[in-house]
This record gives structure tokens, C-alpha cells and sequence, in this order.
């Protein structure tokens, strides 16, 4: 691409980035759309599911209701009625018959059948005390509905509700038992079926026996479930996902969602082919990305259009700035001449490079007389002072140690200030480099509270950071140690005697973390706190602690937050509060940037 011109290649990369930007945007919105869809079509199969199970229960609460009470009547100055009696009462049921259709009995307290309103040879006297049903029946004295079985004397697959006939006392005299016939599927009503579309795969499952009640590969009624791995949609479903995809023995994709009929221990399965919500997803999709594709195009043309439009005065422009690199002795000016759009770039670029120059020529005045004047004599002065102090030198009298011990504070307080102009001017000339990487939170707050001990126990406070928080962070730690220093130092000299000084994190929300050094000193005072970040701006002048240093820390700090993306404040609450608030995500800055 060198022999491109910069409106060509802006054009390209323009062109490649919009590209980049539809085929993303398109397959997120296509992804939207199938989720949308499966999510709709998941919740229309819960919905089913879920209303057949309400129907089917409402129908065995009905029906266990009617037998019930007609239970009641069974019964009589505290016995049963007698079997004659009992047979008429039960073909004079015809409401009863229709809820049972197959057969209505009584039995006696110990299950044995003593009367039906349909004779079946054989069965009167039959004992069904051993089944788990009646034996349940027995034990609890409650209405109970059997999971489907084979009728012992008939052989067919049946179902079986019981309910207690008790006296007016609460004696148990007897059960009746209405049965119906699980081949004529009363308990699924026919418009269920009806309504379901001829996609649909509707399943009724015996979770507890294994068996199909409906739907079964044969069309028989209760058969049993295939082994696992035949069957992926019965096996997902069995395994207590509620809803979800399965795929069939020929590779389709099939949404199912299941019901649960605890009574009965029944599963109820409704699926759907996937291909119903990818469908209209994929036609949705189409008209979007036809439309995605014209708009593209007609901003590249307009983009096009303009670059190369914008880049022609700046062509020219170009030359000029190149022949005067080529002619280093030609006059570093550019002729304000030409268009005004011309003319206006050329004034601009002349008092760009005039600032320039006396900016460069003041900070390097500046940095060369700090440099030489001032670090390079105090670090040596400091180094000589270690040594007397260190006893190399010779052992110092006990008075000479203070003096030593006070000019060596005093001149590292002093290597501290300049460090400060230092970095004041780096930040004002837009030359101190954030590098940002993962910090560990509790080690770098624990190393701000070691380095300032010294301090501390110099003003008599104490220092503290507990229950720090194992927060993910990502900044530059050597620069957050800078504004936690700050903070710290104006703390100990704010703080009274025997003071405490704290450390403490926090996350303000899901993407912030705000670190606070908290004090037991008087608080900002009210009228200074407008102007409490502002440089050389202290909140004390005139008393001793306002002169040990330059007012330039807070200003620093408040610079330093915003190029790691965070800012700084305070507040009073029984001392001053000040804190530092930092994104969380690793998306604050690219490592190394320099700002």
C-alpha cells in the first residue's frame, strides 16, 4: 500500500473497518434472532407442557373428589352398607360411571372386594391388600390414585382411585375404588391433541416405572421406555432438565421443555423441530443483512468522497513541510498564503512550532537547573550524612547523632519536594508514563503502610490497613503508591498525637474500586476545599506544618488519577477522608501509554 495516497488508504481501512463492523454486528443479530426465536418457541413448550399438567391434575382432583363423596354415603349408623345395597347404590351412579367407566367396588377395611357394580367372574373376594397402592390406601385412611398397573383378574392396563368410607366418628369402614382403562387415554383430553400442530411430538412418560403412558414407540399403551442412549430426547428429559435441545436418531435438532405431575409421577414431553425458529430467523436475517449491505455501501462512497476531498489541501501542504525537512537551513515557517482553509493550517503549524520552541527551551532550563543545582548536590550531601549517621566516620557524640539524624530528615523532606517539582513538570509537559499491568491489592496497600512507618512514628501516629479485599486490579502500581504516599504523609502531619491512620478498600460498584486514608485529625477546613487540589495550595499557611511542603502533593494526585482513568476527593467525618477511585476491568488503558 505505499503507492497509495492517505485518502486511498484512509478509504481502505475505512472500507475493511465498516466491512469488519456489518459482519459483526450482522452475525450478533443473527445470533439474537435464533436465540429470540428458540427462547420463544422453548416458552411456548413450557407453556403446554405446563397447561396439559394443570389440566390433567384438575381432572384426578375431580374425580377424587366426586368418588369421595360419594363415599359418604356408603356408610350408615356406623357401618357399611350391606353388598346388596352398596351394588344398587353403584349402578344408580351413572355420573360415576362416566368418571370411571371400567368399573366402581367397594372393599373392606382390609381391601377384599365385596361388591362392584359390573360383575367380572372371579373377582369378588380377591384380596389387593398387597399392592403398594391399597397399602397405602390402608395406612394413611386418604384418597389415593395408583400409578398405571395391570388389572390382576381383567389383564388390561388400568388405573386405580380409592377413597376411604369412614363413619360420622372417623371409623374406617371400607373403600371405594373406581377404575378406568388407560387404552382409552381419558385422562388427555382430545382437544390436546387437536391442537397440537403435526410437527409436535407430545409424550407422556412414568418417571418412576419407566413406562410410556403416551406417545409410545408401538402405540401401545404403557410400554417401556427404551434403554438409555436409544431415545436422546427421552434421556433428556429424564435427566431433570426442564428444558432444552435434544437431538433424534436422524441428526434433527428437536426443543423440548417437560412438566412434572408429582401425584402421579407422570412426565408430560412437547418437542418441536428446531428448524421452526431457525426459519424465520434466517428470513428475518436476510432482510437485515440486505439492508446492512446497501447502507454500507452508500456510507463507504460518501466516506471515499470526503477523504479525498478533505486530503487534497493537505497534499499540498505536505510538500511543503517535506521540502523544508529535506532544507534544514530554509526558514522553518510555512507561507500563510492560499485558501483560508490553506492559509489557516499554515498559521496554526507557525504558532505550533513557536510554542514548541520556548517550551522546550523552558523545561529544559528548568530541568537542568533542578538537575544540577539542586538533586545533584543534595544526593551527595544525603549520602555523606548516611555515612556519619551509619557511625563509618567514627561513633558521633549522643548530641551530634540528633543533628546528623535532623539535617539527613530534613534533606531527604527536601529530595522529596524536588521529586515532586519533578514530576509536577513531567505531568504539565505531558511526559510521565503509565504502565499498567495487575497489581496485587493487599501487597501494594501493606507496602504503603511499611514505607510510611518511619514517618508515622516520627509524628507519633499509627498506621493500619485492615480487611483488604482480593479484588482483580489492573494499574500502574507505582503510581498508585505515589498518590496512597501523598495521601498517607498529609494524614500523619494532619493527625493528632496518637492518632490512627487507616487504609481501607472498597468496591463502589461492579466496575469501581475506591481506596480511602483516613485520618483523626480537624477535617479540611470549609473554606479551603474548593481549592484543596489545586497546586501550591495548602490548608494551613502560616503554621509550622504548611511549610514542609511545596502544596504540590494533592494537585499531583488528582493529575496521576486521571491518567490511570480514576479520580480523587475527600470528606469530613470525624477527620479528613481522602480517597482514590479505579476502574476494575483490564480496559483503562493500553499498557505502556504514555499520557
Amino acid at each position: 500500500m505505499n503507492h497509495l495516497s492517505l485518502g486511498t488508504r484512509l478509504a481502505i481501512i475505512v472500507l475493511f473497518g465498516c466491512l469488519a463492523t456489518v459482519g459483526s454486528v450482522i452475525y450478533a443479530a443473527y445470533s439474537a434472532l435464533l436465540e429470540d426465536f428458540s427462547n420463544n418457541l422453548t416458552a411456548q413448550q413450557e407453556q403446554e407442557t405446563a397447561h396439559i399438567s394443570s389440566l390433567v391434575s384438575q381432572d384426578l382432583e375431580f374425580r377424587t373428589r366426586v368418588l369421595s363423596q360419594s363415599a359418604d354415603l356408603l356408610g350408615s349408623s356406623g357401618k357399611l352398607l350391606p353388598p346388596e345395597q352398596i351394588v344398587n347404590f353403584l349402578k344408580g351412579q351413572h355420573s360415576l360411571e362416566d368418571l370411571f367407566p371400567h368399573s366402581l367396588t367397594v372393599m373392606t377395611p382390609e381391601a377384599v372386594l365385596i361388591a362392584e357394580n359390573k360383575y367380572v367372574p372371579g373377582r369378588l373376594g380377591t384380596h389387593y391388600a398387597d399392592r403398594p397402592h391399597w397399602a397405602k390406601a390402608i395406612a394413611t385412611q386418604r384418597p389415593v390414585i395408583s400409578r398405571p398397573l395391570i388389572g390382576r383378574t381383567t389383564g388390561i392396563p388400568l388405573m386405580v382411585f380409592i377413597a376411604p368410607i369412614k363413619s360420622s366418628s372417623g371409623e374406617l369402614l371400607g373403600f371405594l375404588c373406581g377404575t378406568l382403562v388407560m387404552s382409552q387415554s381419558i385422562l388427555i383430553p382430545e382437544r390436546v391433541r387437536n391442537d397440537a400442530s403435526e410437527d409436535a411430538i407430545f409424550l407422556v412418560v412414568d418417571s418412576g416405572n419407566f413406562l410410556f403412558i403416551e406417545g409410545g414407540p408401538n402405540g401401545e399403551v404403557i410400554e417401556d421406555l427404551p434403554d438409555p442412549g436409544q431415545d436422546l430426547l427421552i434421556d433428556a428429559a429424564l435427566s431433570g432438565i426442564r428444558f432444552g435441545e435434544a437431538e433424534t436418531q436422524t441428526g434433527e435438532t428437536l426443543i423440548y421443555a417437560t412438566s412434572h405431575l408429582h401425584r402421579l409421577g407422570w412426565l408430560f414431553i412437547r418437542a418441536v423441530p428446531k428448524s421452526l425458529a431457525t426459519a424465520p430467523a434466517k428470513q428475518a436475517f436476510s432482510r437485515f443483512f440486505l439492508i446492512s449491505i446497501a447502507v454500507t455501501l452508500g456510507i463507504l462512497l460518501m466516506t471515499y468522497m470526503a477523504l479525498r476531498s478533505t486530503t487534497a489541501s493537505l497534499t499540498r501542504m505536505t510538500r511543503r513541510i517535506r521540502s523544508m525537512i529535506q532544507k534544514p537551513e530554509s526558514s522553518r515557517r510555512l507561507d500563510e498564503q492560499g485558501a483560508p482553509e490553506v492559509r489557516d493550517l499554515a498559521q496554526a503549524f507557525n504558532q505550533l512550532m513557536d510554542g514548541r520552541d520556548a517550551n522546550n527551551r523552558l523545561k529544559d532550563n528548568f530541568v537542568s537547573n533542578v538537575s544540577h543545582e539542586l538533586r545533584t548536590p543534595l544526593t551527595s550531601m544525603n549520602g555523606a550524612l548516611r555515612l556519619l549517621q551509619s557511625g563509618t566516620t567514627g561513633e558521633l557524640p549522643e548530641r551530634a547523632k540528633e543533628m546528623v539524624t535532623l539535617a539527613l530528615r530534613n534533606g531527604e523532606r527536601l529530595q522529596l519536594l524536588i521529586g515532586d517539582m519533578l514530576d509536577f513538570n513531567k505531568l504539565s509537559s505531558g511526559k510521565m508514563r503509565v504502565s499498567f499491568q495487575s497489581e496485587n491489592l493487599p501487597k501494594l496497600l501493606k507496602e504503603t503502610v511499611c514505607g510510611n512507618e518511619t514517618m508515622a512514628r516520627e509524628f507519633g501516629v499509627r498506621l493500619a490497613a485492615p480487611d483488604i479485599p482480593e479484588v482483580p486490579l489492573h494499574t500502574d502500581g507505582h503510581r498508585l503508591r505515589q498518590i496512597l504516599d501523598n495521601f498517607v504523609s498529609n494524614a500523619i502531619k494532619f493527625s493528632p498525637k496518637g492518632g490512627l491512620v487507616t487504609l481501607h478498600a472498597e468496591q463502589t460498584d461492579q466496575h469501581k474500586l475506591r481506596i480511602t486514608v483516613s485520618d483523626q485529625g480537624k477535617g479540611v477546613p470549609t473554606a479551603f476545599k474548593n481549592q484543596i487540589f489545586n497546586r501550591f495550595s495548602q490548608a494551613e499557611v502560616g503554621t509550622t506544618r504548611a511549610t514542609n511542603g511545596t502544596g504540590l502533593g494533592l494537585a499531583i494526585n488528582r493529575q496521576i488519577a486521571g491518567l490511570l482513568d480514576g479520580t480523587v476527593g475527600f470528606y469530613n467525618d470525624n477527620g479528613a477522608h481522602f480517597w482514590v477511585e479505579l476502574p476494575l476491568d483490564s480496559n483503562v488503558s493500553p499498557e505502556g501509554t504514555t499520557s
